[in-house]
């Protein structure tokens, strides 16, 4: 497939096929997805229409990695590699002697995994499966890169022929300097063979538009290829003629060429063709990022004994050992232990929670400063981090592209044209001249002004200038799609943590009873809390430290998991920690209670201190709003925005946060696997909606949305998941983002709008029509000559972008 219209085709033709309910084609990831009425499920019909409207199906073989034991030699990676061929369902199996491994693409409706390692078995070897996500990801990467280069590899070496071709054709023309050896007044041979000699192979490396356009042209579902394909191939086979003509005498056809109008449709489309394949070729870095997220290994209880096993062989009831520092491995429960652990970049919380037996720990979630021991309740592809993973792709595989214009038209523009030309000519020929040679004058002159090169750079040169302007101010877009999505987005979802707010706590409230002054009861708690790591006490540490202070030295330091600590300093014992560890240790709260309550509505975090006998006072800690925020949502909000928070924290620190910046609906304790879920229910209202995140766990979410936003300061995941990056982490830029798209696509329907308007306006003239009442004829020439201008006005309507600025 190279455009919508294709896409289209393949819908239509599934469609009517009978045992079929619905046919989904996602240009973008090359897929088509098909609903079956299950009883009458017919795979071979559907191969068939496929196969009968000019495309090919590849079913989705697996592609799996294997380690090989045993081998020794050559010849050893050579026998597997014979074995595994011959079998029936086997694409291709290669082995790899040095790194002990094999990769297989196979159809798993013909063969199972296990049929492939028992022949492994039987050749004489062992063979165990390898991580075959990494494997199928590397696989489809690799793919990506290789069609990006040879797109440009396209480019550049027709480029290079192009560029003199034009010079020599229109040189003369436009009063440029021509070599007296090559001028068409003094040698026309040699001027029109020199042009033949650079044309063809243009036409060979271009040969791709033929095979499609004309493929599709005889299938009877003709495409922007086909137009193409007809266009250049009436251009060169006249010229063709015309040279025939100039080497038999006739010298006059010199001047009537058209080998350049060939070359440059073909240079200038295969441009295009190339900034879409670069468009194309992000969906798998997002993928790759979460998979490097897991650890490799894991250390487990067998037989009594610790050992280090790698994560892939870890089993359901595996009891695993997990040290301080440590990635969590698999999803599990603590049988043993206490610990605090840091999900953030799973659940989106900046805070670290405590663990202790029976609680539930996520792979890929790190441990931060206790051990503990817990057994495994979902291993491999059922694991949290998998089933994310998952999501991601899905929602990538699932995201139809916004067809360009160009593209939406050609199903009716492309025959139409071909049509008027060949009827336009036959008119001629039987009506008017008689002669051949004028009739298909008139044919090429319509294929040609109708030929889409104008059509093909209004939009990826207005992408191009769009994209270049949005980097000018910080806002990294990525695919064409991106920027014509945005502008119709109703509904704007922002992540809390790390987003909205700064994600990581600080000190934002010190009250006290009156026995200490603020200062001394910040010193007080920080030289506490200088032995603990809870993230809290760092905020408090960190606080301290801003100010200078020495801390004091601690006797005798005890956590007490879930409530706080217990310490002594110059011989006398303090406690810091939550309302349930004062009532137990049976302090009076006084009046404290009550601002302890009205910190947590405002979203903060109240920490109680006390010695022995009494409570001393309370300092809060918060992850803190960012500056940016709330200016932002006031401008989003003059747009006509709806705007909304997602978050994982509890609903009570959501709604105070929300309150602090306007945000129109809260959707809280959202769970990571369930943000993709929020995103789809507020899509099935019927609006278009963008997520803005920063984490790993908004990866899903920003893959659904339909348009992802990623924080430029977030993970790797979440900017390669987004189809848009705040490259300075400034929420301002949303609505920056927002008024680009719009610019642009006002562009892109302006220069559709004029490419549009040289092609019909140019139809009728190509066609004779004012001819016919005495005009000018429009010889191919001056059609070449209409529709380079063409092309020249929406270059210029382009570059009016760089005057884009931000509204304030």
């Amino acid at each position: 497939m190279t455009c919508a219209s294709c896409a289209q085709t393949v819908e239509k033709v599934v469609s009517k096929v009978p045992s079929v309910e619905e046919a989904s084609v996602n240009l973008a990831t090359e897929k088509l997805t098909v609903s079956f009425d299950e009883n009458s499920a017919n795979e071979e019909a559907v191969i068939k229409a496929v196969d009968d409207a000019g495309y090919q199906v590849v079913m989705p073989g697996e592609h799996m990695q294997y380690d090989i034991v045993g081998m020794t030699c050559a010849s050893c990676s050579q026998t597997i590699e014979k074995v595994i061929n011959k079998l029936d369902g086997v694409q291709s199996a290669s082995v790899n002697l040095a790194t002990e491994k094999m990769v297989v693409d196979f159809n798993p409706s013909e063969l199972s995994s296990n049929d492939i390692m028992e022949a492994v078995k039987n050749s004489g070897y062992s063979a165990k499966e390898s991580l075959s996500q990494e494997a199928q990801a590397d696989l489809d990467k690799e793919k990506k890169e290789k069609h990006i280069k040879r797109m440009w590899s396209r480019f550049w070496q027709s480029a290079v022929l192009t560029v003199p071709l034009l010079y020599i054709a229109m040189g003369e023309m436009v009063g440029l300097p021509i070599p007296e050896m090559i001028h068409p007044m003094v040698y026309p041979e040699r001027f029109a063979l020199l042009q033949l000699a650079l044309t063809i192979p243009v036409l060979i490396i271009g040969r791709p538009f033929f095979i499609v356009g004309f493929r599709a042209l005889f299938k009877g579902h003709p495409n922007m290829d086909s137009l193409v394909a007809l266009g250049t191939s009436a251009a060169a086979l006249y010229s063709l003629y015309g040279t025939i003509m100039v080497l038999l005498g006739d010298h006059h056809f010199a001047m009537n060429l058209y080998y350049e109008s060939a070359a440059v449709i073909l240079t200038l489309i295969t441009l295009g063709k190339y900034f879409e394949a670069v468009s194309k070729g992000k969906t798998s870095e997002a993928i790759k990022k979460l998979m490097g997220l897991a650890p490799k290994t894991a250390i487990v209880i067998r037989d009594g004994v610790e050992t280090e096993i790698s994560v892939d062989d870890v089993v359901l009831g595996d009891v695993i050992v997990v040290k301080p520092g440590d990635k969590i491995p698999v999803d599990g429960v603590i049988v043993s232990g206490t610990s605090a652990v840091d999900e953030s970049m799973l659940t989106g919380e900046s805070i670290p929670i405590e663990k202790k037996a029976g609680d539930k720990v996520i792979g890929a979630s790190i441990n931060k400063n206790g051990s503990f021991q817990f057994e495994a309740t979902k291993v491999g592809k059922d694991t949290t981090l998998s089933q994310i993973i998952k999501l991601v792709e899905d929602a990538q595989g699932s995201k139809a592209p916004i067809a360009q214009l160009a593209d939406k038209v050609s199903g009716v523009f492309v025959p139409i044209v071909i049509v008027l030309a060949i009827l336009s000519g036959i008119a001629w020929y039987f009506l008017g001249q008689e002669s051949w040679v004028f009739a298909l004058t008139i044919t090429i002159s319509v294929l040609v002004i109708a030929c889409p090169c104008a059509l093909g750079l209004a939009t990826p040169t207005a992408i191009m200038v769009g994209t270049g302007k949005g980097a000018e101010n910080g806002v990294l877009i990525k695919s064409g799609n991106a920027l014509e999505t945005t502008h119709k987005i109703e509904t704007i979802v922002f992540d809390k943590t790390g987003t909205i707010t700064e994600g990581k706590p600080v000190v934002t409230d010190i009250l006290v009873t009156g026995s200490l002054s603020k200062d001394d009861f910040l010193l007080l708690a920080a030289s506490a809390e200088k032995g603990s790591e809870h993230p809290l006490g760092e905020a408090i540490v960190l606080a301290a430290e801003e100010q200078g202070m020495t801390f004091k030295e601690i006797d005798h330091f005890v956590a007490i998991p879930g409530h706080g600590i217990e310490v002594e300093i110059e011989k006398e014992t303090f406690i810091l920690g939550n309302k349930k560890l004062m009532l137990e240790k049976q302090i009076d709260l006084l009046d404290f209670e009550e601002e302890s309550n009205r910190l947590a509505k405002e979203g903060k975090t109240p920490m109680y201190i006390a010695n022995s006998h009494e409570l001393l006072g309370i300092i809060a800690v918060a992850d803190t709003i960012k500056e940016s925020s709330l200016k932002a949502i006031e401008k989003l909000h003059r747009m006509g925005l709806e705007v909304a928070m997602l978050t994982g924290d509890n609903k009570r620190t959501a709604e105070a946060i929300a309150k602090q910046v306007g945000i129109d609906r809260v959707l809280s304790e959202v769970l990571p696997e369930d943000k993709a879920n929020e995103v789809k229910k507020l899509q099935q209202e019927g609006k278009k909606v963008a997520m803005v995140g920063d984490g790993i766990n908004d990866a899903p979410a920003l893959a659904q949305a339909d348009i992802g936003i990623a924080i430029g300061s977030g993970t790797d995941v979440a900017i390669e998941s987004a189809d848009i990056v705040l490259m300075r982490s400034d929420l301002m830029d949303v609505p920056t983002a927002i008024e680009l798209s719009h610019a642009t696509i006002k562009n892109i329907k302006e220069n559709l709008f004029w490419a549009f308007l040289y092609n019909t306006l140019g139809i009728p003239v190509a066609m004779g029509l004012l001819y016919l009442f005495g005009g000018p004829l429009l010889n191919p020439m001056i059609a070449g000559a209409a529709m380079s201008f063409s092309s020249v006005s929406v270059l210029l309507n382009a570059l009016r972008l760089k005057r884009f600025k931000p509204s304030k």
